[in-house]
């Protein structure tokens, strides 16, 4: 039964429980950049038990099949779409993709219950907050009357009453809040909304909700449920800070842009183009920011660092001064800081967020990287890097992918290279389609290989680099992004770490096409393991052998197809490039999720690389393979340096 304002509250308020308000709040709010106005909140995804079912859930229930009409001061209650999720870190991942693909303008809301349910949200919190994307966590709580103390799942802490096991969440949240009483949730909404569209501060918002609080009425100001949009700016760069990156970058001979993620969010695609046409600068670019500029452009030249190309890493090497647009310098970034070899490189740092802008001692540029990029192209009238710097890097493009030719042709073993359907990929999926990956040797391979042709088509979660976030954000993509075609690479490993949303997937009819490569075991971590002497220990999929007794019998009999099947998926296997490619196209072609399981070479071949990522290796062992690897780590560790 819907709420009745004008029997049970007072003029100019409405009485409605604190979900409900809550609810209601979320449905009214918008975002709004450069003119496009959309909801901040389209829906809600959740998974309920004893500390939301009868708050949270009952709120989202009288929504969806009562909605409240517009009634004097009141205006009508909107609609919040509720979808079910099947598992809690997995509809954050699935918010995160959503909110990404829409360039961080739209995302979702998440709640859970109180214990295992919300606190199955931190691995989702911690990586929408490293990678700078908004998502808003709803968590149930203990009872603020303490009248049942403790509640079932309930941490208690002899030392404070008032800790809970959502406080996990203050350290990976941008904006921590819990409503003990209902009018705390009023400041605490506004104070969400402005951290959910600050392009500075952004990432998860988690607001606790105590269980018996979620249930509580209150006379709440009418003008709480009013339509309200929340304006994303675009901040312009300060006339010095501008003067003095211009004098750093005109001083340049050897100078590269390096792209990363925020060149994208900001939709600065356009601007870094024209900055690259006007001054002729290469362009590198990381995981979160391939895409940003076009592989086609002649000045594209690809992934710079540990998982980077050559050409790239070779002009990261050489560069007198590196512009990072929208980037924050990670490790794989930095090649963990042994990339700029020049012992006279400068920064010139443009960035949304002093803190990423004052990185690497870099001249600072606080400023919306459309907007900074424009600023100073416009500054730059008349000058250019030296025309030899450029045709030196599209030389070394040209060398790069002569030298990867091999990567994806077939090889002399019975089983494809992931290299091999990672081509056939990208040739076969349009500019504005989109690949999803997260974790393993994957990303590497992808960043050395993939040609990006748009902003939208690569879609690396490489901050946080997180098993199980593929599949779960191939739906939240698929939702932002419904005429492209979004295909999530995953490994056996993230598959049985986190197939669950197979089951959403299916309830919503949402077409996505899940690839499946199953090796039997951790390509990335082997190969990391074997480099660093530790023989590839434990990183392969088998059975105990009752002689050795170590996990070195016969592989698994884990059957994936089956497992798919069992979901309702149609699936297809194959163990060649040239069958993938015929069941890719028959995905492409259903209009249903698919899923293809492609058996591959544990072994590679991957791509080769002059890049490094710094990995200790034990200093004292008595196996004569770590022994020669820490030889190699020492002299490896010789370039690495801080950029002062």
């Amino acid at each position: 039964m819907s709420e009745n304002p004008t029997d049970t509250a007072p003029a100019g308020t409405v009485r409605l429980t604190v979900a409900q308000a809550l609810v209601r709040f979320l449905a009214a709010q918008y975002s709004e950049r450069d003119g496009v106005r959309q909801r901040l909140i389209p829906g809600t995804f959740g998974i309920f038990g004893h500390g939301n079912v009868a708050g949270v859930g009952q709120a989202l229930l009288q929504n969806a099949i009562d909605p409240a009409p517009a009634e004097g001061d009141l205006p009508a209650e909107a609609g919040m779409p509720y979808y079910q999720a099947r598992n809690e870190q997995n509809m954050v991942h699935t918010a995160v993709a959503y909110a990404r693909t829409k360039n961080r303008l739209q995302t979702m809301a998440c709640t859970a219950s109180i214990g295992p349910g919300s606190t199955n949200m931190v691995t989702g919190a911690a990586l929408a907050t490293i990678d700078r994307i908004p998502v808003l966590l709803l968590l149930s709580d203990v009872f603020a009357n303490r009248a049942v103390d403790p509640v079932l799942q309930q941490l208690e802490d002899e030392r404070a009453l008032d800790v809970t096991v959502n406080d996990a969440f203050r350290p990976v949240s941008r904006f921590f809040d819990r409503i003990w009483r209902p009018e705390q949730l009023i400041p605490s909404l506004l104070a969400a909304m402005r951290v959910l569209t600050d392009p500075a501060e952004t990432g998860a918002v988690t607001i606790c909700l105590p269980q018996d609080v979620q249930a509580e009425a209150h006379d709440w100001p009418v003008a709480l449920f009013a339509e309200r949009t929340w304006h994303v700016g675009r901040p312009v760069p300060e006339p010095a800070a501008l003067d003095r990156a211009l004098e750093v970058i005109r001083s340049a001979c050897r100078p590269v842009v390096i792209a990363g993620g925020g060149a994208i969010y900001s939709e600065a695609s356009a601007a870094l183009e024209a900055f690259a046409d006007a001054t002729g600068i290469p362009v590198l670019d990381t995981q979160a920011g391939k895409g940003a500029l076009s592989a086609d452009h002649p000045l594209c030249i690809g992934g710079v660092g540990a998982t980077g190309n050559d050409a790239a890493n070779t002009l990261a090497a050489e560069a007198d001064v590196v512009i990072g647009v929208g980037t924050r310098y990670t490790d794989f970034t930095t090649a963990s800081h042994t990339a700029f070899r020049n012992p006279d490189v400068r920064f010139v740092n443009l960035n949304v967020k002093a803190f990423d802008a004052a990185k690497h001692a870099a001249t600072m540029v606080v400023a919306d990287a459309r907007e900074g990029l424009d600023a100073l192209r416009a500054g730059l009238e008349g000058w250019q890097a030296p025309v030899e710097h450029g045709e030196r890097a599209k030389q070394l493009w040209a060398d790069w992918e002569k030298l990867i030719e091999p990567c994806f042709q077939p090889h002399d073993q019975e089983l494809p290279a992931q290299t091999e359907i990672f081509g056939a990929l990208n040739e076969m999926m349009g500019a504005e389609d989109i690949v999803i990956n997260a974790a393993g040797s994957m990303p590497g391979d992808l960043q050395a290989l993939w040609k990006a042709r748009s902003p939208q088509q690569y879609h690396l979660e490489y901050g946080y680099s997180c098993m199980g976030y593929e599949l779960p954000a191939s739906l939240g993509a698929k939702m932002a992004a419904p005429d492209a075609e979004v295909v999530a690479i995953i490994g056996d490993g993230t598959f049985q770490m986190a197939p669950q949303e197979i089951a959403t997937i299916v309830a919503e009819r949402v077409k996505v096409i899940l690839v499946i490569l199953q090796n039997h075991g951790w390509s990335s971590i082997g190969s990391l393991s074997e480099s660093h002497g530790s023989q590839r220990f434990g990183t392969k999929y088998r059975m105990r052998d009752e002689k050795s007794g170590l996990l070195d019998g016969d592989t698994l009999p884990f059957d994936i197809p089956a497992n798919i099947r069992s979901y309702g998926l149609e699936v297809q296997e194959v163990s060649d490039t040239a069958s993938f490619r015929e069941a890719y196209r028959k995905a492409e072609a259903s209009t249903e999720a698919t899923a293809i399981v492609v058996n591959t070479n544990l072994y590679g071949p991957n791509p080769p690389g002059i890049g490094w990522w710094d990995v200790p290796v034990s200093a004292v062992a008595r196996l004569e393979s770590t022994q020669q690897a820490r030889a190699q780590y020492e002299q490896d560790l010789a370039p690495q340096r801080h950029y002062l």
